[in-house]
């Protein structure tokens, strides 16, 4: 007799199909993810980039601690508290953009944005040509900051437009203005700063703009058909040439800071330059950061990612951002807690806002409001 003659043939338990249908879905959803991660894109992502204290010190390019700004020639005044320009960080470029994954997880982090690669890096234009356009620019911003700010206290400057280089060998102005070209005047209006061209053109919206120019000492005129393009990340009407101003300052004024290009920390290095200049704490002793392009006369303009500069700067420690009015439409909405943002459109609004801040009234300083 043996055990287990009823017993019958245990057979092997299958997995519901659901089930099954999900482990299969997770796993075309894990391929699918795996290779997304190497194919190209078309976008860059932009990230809250270093933060620096315009009355502070910064590296040099010998690695030592330098003041950023310097004057030598005028008496200067001890500062307290911080006046931060703020900055904005790219990943990816033409030659490596970012994966869909790395895209994936910026569109979820409300400190980042996705951009359009284009944008950033238009076509045509090399890596090496934007870093050489950014880093006139800031040369650019700072002689304009400079001359604003003694302006501001009353001191005289002149002025002379100059032509830096070309934005590429295709620009509109290509074979028509020269680098070292002094810009005259345009569509028969004197041009003594660098905006004024820029205004002129996108006034025109597209339009031919007849340009004086001087080269060698002797005067000519071309006209040249500006394209679609970018300043600073605002989509605009350009004709591919770069532009410096050149002052006779008073005295010597020098900014040390390297590796940070383009025109948005004029504002900063302006209000920076009037603290060294002027006895007393111009910010009340408080950490207070900002953005936006200065003008000589005093003017503050737009620039780009502001929303990664806020939050730069409220991870930085400010309490307190100093915005250009152009960009409220971007700040609505936008702004991380514990950050107070005023709007300003000139360089006496941005002291006004020191002064506010300084004395602890500022109910009356205008703010980006929805």
């Amino acid at each position: 007799m043996t055990l287990f003659d009823d017993a019958t043939p245990s057979r092997s338990r299958s997995l519901p199909r659901r089930t099954l249908v999900g482990m299969w879905a997770i796993v075309v959803a894990v391929a699918v993810l795996v290779v997304l991660t190497f194919l190209p894109t078309a976008y860059v992502i932009q990230r809250p980039g270093p933060v620096y204290d315009t009355i502070g010190t910064a590296e040099s390019a010998d690695g030592e601690e330098m003041p950023l700004i310097e004057i030598d020639g005028a008496e200067t005044y001890p500062t307290e508290g911080t006046l931060d320009l703020t900055t904005v960080q790219v990943v990816g470029n033409r030659e490596r953009t970012p994966s869909w994954f790395e895209l994936a997880v910026a569109w979820l982090d409300p400190a980042r944005a996705v951009v359009p690669l284009d944008a950033v890096f238009p076509q045509g234009v090399t890596t090496e040509q934007r870093e050489e356009q950014n880093a006139v620019l800031m040369v650019d911003s700072q002689a304009e900051a400079t001359a604003a700010a003694l302006s501001e206290l009353g001191h005289d400057v002149g002025a002379v437009v100059e032509v830096a280089g070309l934005a590429s060998d295709d620009a509109p102005a290509a074979g028509l203005i020269e680098p070292g070209d002094r810009i005259l005047s345009a569509n028969g209006t004197a041009i003594t700063e660098a905006t004024q061209l820029r205004e002129l053109i996108q006034e025109g919206g597209g339009a031919p703009v007849q340009i004086e120019y001087e080269r060698d000492g002797e005067r000519g005129s071309v006209e040249v058909t500006p394209e679609d393009g970018q300043i600073a990340g605002e989509q605009a009407w350009v004709i591919g040439i770069t532009l410096t101003t050149a002052f006779d300052f008073p005295f010597d004024v020098k900014i040390q800071l390297d590796n940070v290009g383009g025109p948005s920390a004029g504002m900063m290095f302006a209000l920076g330059i009037v603290d060294v200049l002027t006895p007393g704490a111009l910010n009340g002793g408080e950490q207070i950061a900002g953005t936006g392009t200065i003008a000589a006369d005093g003017t503050v303009g737009p620039i780009g990612g502001i929303r990664q500069k806020l939050y730069g700067a409220r991870d930085a420690g400010a309490e307190w951002f100093l915005a250009p009015a152009a960009n409220c439409n971007e700040v609505v909405g936008h702004v991380p807690d514990g950050l107070h943002v005023f709007s300003v459109a000139t360089l006496d609004d941005s002291l006004k806002a020191l002064e506010g801040i300084s004395s602890g009234d500022t109910a009356d300083l205008p703010t980006c409001s929805g």
